[in-house]
């Protein structure tokens, strides 16, 4: 199973914010590439980088400091926030970025139709939900589409990996919600990432437990910058066979 660190930036900098809130912003790092190296250097194959300009905003304000990271680590970086046209998604990939992650935009199915064909599996879509509703637009907006039937939208679109982040438990470091996740996991023919309030090796432990039934991954975020978790613990816990 994998681990995934998370780097959001605002601003140029590394950022948490809780529940998604711009109010309750801390800053970690001035240099998101210095992160980025750190991480590396504890084992991360995969880092999760959040431009979230870009996500509340539509478009990058950051490009420059990712570019930084990506041509600064050997390690696969994944990117979300703002992607909102197929031409963006190229130009990422051609910067060097492995994955690209859309969110607001998942929900037109045509974009994400012909994205898919286009790209592939280098293409991740990001379902962030509250009370089991899909928020859109830096999660400033909620929907009325349930987070199940978005998955299972995607499935049928070919989309070969989900993000699936809890906004009630993202830099809350209150633990991940288990049964919501659960109940994602029960779409057939989509590998399913977990994100949002993973904050102690127990949390790591039981998203391993889930591997079984189709969890791939997870995301953790807040609990690295707060020091809850040892990320080479995380790594190592998750890389043990069943």
């Amino acid at each position: 199973m994998k681990v995934i660190p998370a780097i959001d930036i605002r601003g140029g900098k590394v950022v948490r914010l809780a529940q998604g809130k711009a109010e309750c912003e801390t800053v970690y790092f001035d240099s998101p590439l210095e992160v980025a190296r750190m991480w590396a250097a504890q084992g991360a194959e995969l880092i999760h980088v959040v431009d979230l300009d870009g996500a509340i905003e539509g478009s990058s304000r950051n490009l420059r400091q990712i570019k930084e990271t990506v041509n600064g680590v050997n390690v696969k970086i994944e990117l979300g926030g703002g992607i909102r046209s197929l031409e963006t998604v190229q130009g990422l990939i051609d910067a060097g970025v492995e994955k690209v992650v859309i969110g607001t935009k998942a929900l037109e199915e045509d974009f994400i139709s012909k994205a898919s064909k286009r790209f592939g599996d280098r293409i991740v879509v990001g379902i962030d939900a509250k009370d089991g509703m899909v928020l859109t637009k830096g999660w400033l907006f909620k929907t009325q589409i349930k987070a199940m039937d978005l998955a299972q939208m995607m499935a049928s679109l070919g989309v070969k990996t989900i993000n699936y982040t809890d906004v009630a438990r993202d830099g809350m470091l209150k633990g991940p919600n288990l049964e919501s996740l659960k109940n994602l996991l029960k779409v057939k023919g989509i590998d399913v990432i977990a994100s949002g309030g993973v904050s102690t090796i127990e949390d790591v432990k039981r998203l391993k437990a889930l591997e079984g039934t189709g969890l791939k991954g997870m995301i953790i975020g807040k609990a690295l910058y707060e020091k809850t978790i040892d990320l080479k613990e995380a790594i190592r816990v998750c890389s043990q066979k069943e």
